[in-house]
């Protein structure tokens, strides 16, 4: 067999029809879907009469290296990034449109894959949610861009601007475990100053739990719609940090966030250097949320702080202006874009 013969097959060797044929069966259909994929648009059901929309990407250096994520982290991390923001509108993820540009020697394998991880994402966090169309296109950088809907089932959203004073300040998830990832990875995770799929492999043997809050981040999706039956007055996904996005929900309500340092655990065993990750890190896509003081907290949420009358974020009472989190502008690589210090 000539060595042709044994080449895998590429993107631009199969051609886009060929790699739709390939992976259609293996995306997860949505319970809400009326038409799927195969058409010029797909149909959705939206029994509530509205829905809620949002999308991100994900690029090839800021947000992700093929070194360290294999695809069916890249699938997995898309759609979790994606339903913890309709989680964090008090809404039930519907379904997702997934646009995708890779070079055209991408093998077809790749493709497969990353739909797998698409399935099983939407399977373990947000069961009925599923694919329902996007694209393909070609580029010398691997792109991914995910548009999801969600439904509010005759609720109002919750938005960033609902939070009083007197308040409890809550999350549901990690704080700082995705940074710890990061850290590790760009300490450890490299050969000669390039990421390394061995050293990966054996950081995520040694720190399973940092290096999976990174690259295959597990949100509690079904915590958004628990905190809006449980009357949540404001929430959002911590995507860049409680730091940064606690100040945005000061910020939208007009008032202050204090959070206590005792309930964050800083001070506790962190990466050298940064011991307050649980401030400063990102990526965890854990949910902030503030609840009426007599609610008692739904799901995985626990306190960490309350809402005062003022402005900005406190920490035990004193203003706390130190950067962190996710900034995609702060570097063209993902080794400095973490204010919070990624390396």
């Amino acid at each position: 067999m000539s060595p042709a013969e044994n080449a895998p097959e590429t993107l631009g060797s199969v051609g886009e029809s060929g790699v739709l044929t390939r992976i259609f069966p293996r995306l997860p259909a949505a319970a809400s879907q009326l038409l799927g994929p195969g058409d010029d648009a797909a149909v959705v059901a939206a029994p509530d009469g509205r829905y809620v929309v949002t999308t991100d990407m994900m690029i090839h250096g800021p947000d992700f290296r093929l070194a360290w994520s294999s695809p069916r982290d890249l699938g997995w991390k898309a759609a979790a990034s994606n339903l913890a923001d309709v989680a964090a509108m008090g809404a039930v993820p519907t379904a997702l449109v997934v646009a995708l540009a890779a070079p055209a020697d991408t093998p077809v394998q790749f493709m497969e894959q990353f739909a797998d991880g698409l399935r099983e994402g939407c399977a373990v966090m947000a069961p009925g949610c599923g694919v329902v169309g996007g694209d393909l296109s070609v580029s010398p950088t691997l792109t991914i861009a995910v548009t999801a809907f969600g439904d509010l089932e005759s609720r109002a959203p919750v938005l960033r601007s609902g939070a009083r004073p007197g308040d409890i300040v809550a999350v549901s998830g990690p704080l700082g475990l995705a940074a710890e990832g990061l850290h590790l990875l760009f300490a450890s995770g490299t050969v000669d100053g390039h990421p390394d799929a061995a050293a990966a492999a054996r950081l995520a043997a040694e720190h399973p739990a940092a290096v999976a809050a990174q690259l295959r981040p597990h949100p509690p999706i079904a915590d958004g719609r628990a905190a809006a039956l449980a009357g949540a007055t404001a929430m959002l996904d911590l995507s860049d940090g409680l730091a940064i996005d606690a100040r945005r929900v000061a910020t939208a309500s007009g008032v202050a966030i204090d959070l206590r340092s005792a309930a964050l655990g800083l001070g506790d065993a962190t990466p050298p250097g940064n011991p307050d990750l649980a401030l400063t890190g990102g990526e965890d896509h854990s949910l902030f949320a503030t609840f009426p003081p007599e609610v008692e907290l739904p799901g995985g949420f626990r306190a960490i702080g309350e809402v005062v009358a003022g402005s900005g974020l406190l920490v035990d009472g004193e203003p706390y202006v130190a950067l962190g989190g996710w900034d995609p502008y702060a570097s063209g690589d993902g080794a400095t874009a973490w204010n919070g210090g990624a390396n």
